[in-house]
């Protein structure tokens, strides 16, 4: 096949999933639709069931999206003005985005060079810094699963235990991924992930969930996701003849998973073991077939990645992007300006000694096609422009 009839490489190929799964999800959309329960039908308790079992979790929630995720916990939690949120700055804006919603303040910490995952050391020394100034009151750590693998959650734990904080894992791009066989969920708190199309388990459109083991935290933030309802517990011993929603309890919001989503998601999440398993051979063979012209990933000790992105780094990264783009073959830059260089996000605190190592790999990271349909003729070709490209240039 030549360069000019190769069909078009996807950069996350929906559609091959779509091709394998198809009969099965039409059924399951169909199945809703000729229901009637649009609006938190019985595929949404039964997806929240599943997805709690096999992310290790007690208990599940669903609601609109990954950001939502987010700020629910951070709402039931009463974070507010004074309070400081650790989290990194490279990852997707909505990490940072959901704490000034509430008024408190994100900090920066930096990353590991290695994971791009959250840093232990320098975020003892951000909480350490924070404290020692006391104009803040240090509440929260949000760790994110940067490109689908696990942070360091024995370190980062031990951490929070130490400063009495909650631990959030931001699983994204990481839900499914593991740390010596357990989830997150295993060290944190709740652990968030997000259901957009191009995540490891996606819908088709967007969703979100929160997994934790407390289920005083699940009831209050079910409330939250529904407009502040009440809840069993806060009707406990009282009487209120009607609905529960028209009694609100706590200023909430309006997050809940679609039906029609969930269904999906089920059909999904019944495959996602064996996408994840597919996704670490492909990811395998690339850094066999990389690992002496570029630098490519490492995943934590003990660690299993759901590979969400397959992110290489070179000196030249935009002069590979150009390259590839000229054969055809898609690439992303995860993230090429970092939150807190975002004048937006300019204003909030920095740990100690800046973010070095993220200003620096937000210039060199560059992420290939990676799906769990990836064939090997296609990862041969995106192989050979990579190796091309690397020994003109090096």
């Amino acid at each position: 096949m030549t360069e000019t009839s190769r069909p078009p490489i996807g950069f996350i190929d929906l559609l091959a999933q779509r091709r394998r799964l198809g009969s099965r999800i039409d059924e399951a959309v169909m199945g809703v639709i000729n229901s009637g329960a649009y609006i938190m039908g019985p595929p949404v308790q039964a997806f929240e069931k599943a997805l709690a079992t096999f992310g290790q979790a007690g208990h599940a929630l669903s609601c609109a999206n990954g950001t939502d995720a987010l700020v629910l916990p951070l709402m039931a939690w009463h974070i507010r003005t004074g309070d400081a949120v650790f989290c990194p700055s490279f990852t997707f804006a909505a990490t940072g985005e959901v704490v000034p919603w509430l008024g408190a303040t994100p900090v920066f910490v930096d990353i590991d060079p290695v994971t791009y995952n959250l840093d232990p050391v320098h975020l003892e020394a951000s909480i350490e810094a924070v404290l020692k100034e006391g104009k803040l009151k240090p509440k929260v750590i949000i760790a994110v699963d940067l490109f689908g693998q696990p942070a360091d959650y024995p370190a980062i734990s031990a951490i929070a235990k130490k400063y009495g904080l909650k631990l959030i894992a931001d699983s994204a791009q990481g839900f499914g991924c593991t740390l010596h066989h357990h989830h997150p969920i295993h060290w944190a708190d709740v652990a968030t992930t997000s259901f957009f199309p191009a995540k490891p388990l996606g819908c088709y459109g967007d969703g979100g969930a929160v997994l934790t083991h407390d289920y005083d935290l699940w009831e209050v933030m079910d409330s939250l996701r529904v407009h502040g309802k009440a809840t069993a517990s806060d009707l406990a011993g009282k009487t209120f003849e009607h609905d529960p929603k028209y009694l609100n309890i706590r200023i909430g919001m309006n997050s809940r998973l679609d039906t029609v989503q969930a269904a999906i998601l089920l059909e999904k999440l019944a495959v996602f073991a064996e996408e994840i398993d597919a996704r670490n051979k492909i990811a395998s063979r690339y850094n066999q077939l990389l690992g002496d012209v570029v630098r490519v990933p490492a995943v934590i000790e003990g660690g299993v990645s759901t590979w969400a992105q397959y992110t290489i780094e070179l000196a030249d990264r935009d002069g590979l992007a150009a390259y590839a783009k000229s054969r055809g073959v898609p690439t992303a830059a995860y993230y090429p300006i970092p939150i807190h260089k975002q004048d937006v996000y300019s204003r909030f605190p920095v740990g100690p000694g800046g973010l070095p190592v993220t200003e620096a790999k937000a210039g060199q990271v560059i992420s290939l096609p990676m799906h769990p349909d990836l064939d090997v003729a296609t990862q041969d070709y995106i192989v050979e422009t990579v190796r091309n490209f690397a020994r003109r240039n090096y």
